[in-house]
């Protein structure tokens, strides 16, 4: 803390808190070294003069010791770093006291090109993380004042501790198409146009590029190759392809959160609740919110009113409760609540005559995933019946079909989404639009899991499944998106 009546105290040690600023200087010890004569010379190019003995035992007026110190340790501002001499080299860097130094560009960016705000996720990747703890990133730390603290023999951070910047355990990446490393924009959209303007288009440059993209760098696409060709590039791929491979195409094009809305806006006019639950009950709180907000800004609706109009009571309310994204996400099992729940889910269906719906809507829209999953084993080891078993004996129709799959995707998503592409691929005809939602939407999540749940439970790969149920330019792009092939021993 200074105090505006007095000067530092120069040459000696900072004044500590609590300390008598008044008090002068002690009187030389009896006994004490005297001054020595002749002691070594000031050396050129050395540490300026101390000040006159005057600043240090006495107190001259304040413009007097800001001109002094200008004086003789540079210009630099009075209360800042003195100046280093470093003002002559040619990239002196920062210089505390003068301007920051210009914005050098995102670290994992394109080159030469801002930035862009996209909508989507707000979890997903940023082109340039921030670090947790660094500038205006949230970086929570153990044992702040907020949290109790780690250890109950050491005080929490506070009173002026210096906190320490927690270890970051990043969560290893499980999809198939991560960032390509040195994608240059504008050399893609050279790519794109050269395909584009081809005399019969060219798709296999087409999906080699989008194929090996992430979202993040796909999605810029289409604001560069308006800028550079002055077209719209979707426009330009809707004219040359066609079928299910445009479909796919235009798919890896949109943000996570406009693909979700567009896909619940199609699906919605035919009650595709199926759709509705695998989005609704795969996202994350803030993606669903985000996918609400896309909703509205695309479709002048918001997503409750859209499905509200066209579903029946129970469907709708489940639904709606999904929808809203309030979903508790956290980590903490409590045994005794979900042995209550266990109880409540029981005593709501099998245990009385009919069935309290609204009871199981609330537990299954309202609870943590791991937290039901614990709620779904205490049901089982309590009353000997699986609580998908259940909810087939006491429900029917859309509703049954809606509250298993939510179950399903609970339990297991990557083994949930694995059925799903099974059942899509299934039969004579192709279900190709669940089959482009998944493998576009799930690539830059957990692909990596879809394909070994499906290799487990189907007795062959997903490659293998989608190579012979697909064909051409289309079945070449999925196959980017599926990432591999998780060759078994059966299998030529």
């Amino acid at each position: 803390m200074s105090y505006p009546e007095y000067p530092s105290q120069m040459g000696g040690y900072p004044l500590q808190p609590g300390a008598n600023p008044t008090k002068p200087a002690d009187p030389p010890q009896p006994g004490a070294y005297p001054p020595q004569a002749g002691g070594y010379p000031s050396q050129p190019g050395g540490y300026p003069a101390a000040p006159p003995p005057e600043l240090v035992v006495g107190y001259l007026p304040f413009s007097f010791i800001v001109f002094f110190i200008s004086e003789n340790w540079g210009g630099g501002p009075a209360g800042g770093y003195p100046s280093s001499g470093m003002s002559q080299l040619s990239n002196p860097g920062y210089m505390p006291g003068g301007p920051m130094p210009p914005n050098q560009g995102p670290a994992m960016g394109y080159p030469s090109q801002p930035t862009p705000q996209m909508p989507g996720y707000p979890n997903a990747p940023s082109p340039n993380p921030s670090m947790p703890g660094y500038g205006m990133a949230p970086g929570p730390m153990p044992g702040s004042p907020s949290d109790p603290s780690a250890s109950p023999s050491m005080p929490a951070y506070g009173g002026g501790a210096m906190p320490v910047a927690p270890v970051t355990v990043r969560k290893e990446f499980r999809g198939t198409i991560p960032d390509f490393p040195g994608a240059d924009p504008i050399k893609d959209v050279e790519v794109l146009r050269k395909a584009i303007k081809a005399f019969v288009t060219n798709k296999t440059a087409i999906l080699k590029l989008l194929g090996s993209r992430s979202n993040k760098q796909r999605v810029p696409l289409l604001r560069n190759y308006k800028t550079l060709c002055g077209k719209d590039l979707v426009k330009d791929l809707h004219s040359k392809l066609s079928g299910d491979f445009r479909k796919l195409v235009l798919a890896t094009l949109k943000t996570p959160a406009l693909f979700d809305a567009s896909e619940l806006h199609n699906k919605r006019a035919g009650m595709d609740v199926a759709c509705l639950i695998e989005i609704l009950s795969s996202r994350s709180n803030a993606e669903i919110k985000e996918i609400n907000r896309i909703y509205k800004q695309e479709y002048k609706k918001s997503l409750e009113d859209s499905i509200s109009g066209d579903t029946s009571d129970y469907v709708r309310r489940l639904l709606i409760a999904l929808a809203q994204g309030k979903r508790d996400e956290g980590e903490t099992v409590d045994a005794s609540l979900a042995a209550q729940d266990a109880q409540a889910l029981y005593a709501a269906g099998e245990k009385r005559l009919g069935t309290n719906k609204s009871k199981f809507i609330l537990i299954l829209t309202a609870r943590s995933k791991p937290h039901l999953r614990a709620v779904f084993h205490e049901y089982q080891k309590k009353y000997g019946r699986d609580i998908e078993k259940s909810i087939r004996r006491e429900m029917s129709g859309k509703l049954k079909r809606c509250m298993l799959a939510l179950v399903k995707c609970i339990k297991n998503t990557p083994a949930y989404f694995a059925k799903r592409l099974y059942k899509a691929m299934k039969g004579v005809r192709t279900k190709d639009t669940t089959l482009i939602r998944i493998m576009v939407s799930r690539s830059e999540v957990d692909m990596l899991d879809i394909r070994k749940e499906f290799d487990k439970n189907y007795g062959k790969s997903l490659y293998t499944a989608i190579s012979r149920n697909t064909s051409g330019k289309y079945k070449k792009l999925l196959l980017k998106f599926c990432g591999g092939r998780d060759k078994k021993k059966t299998e030529i």
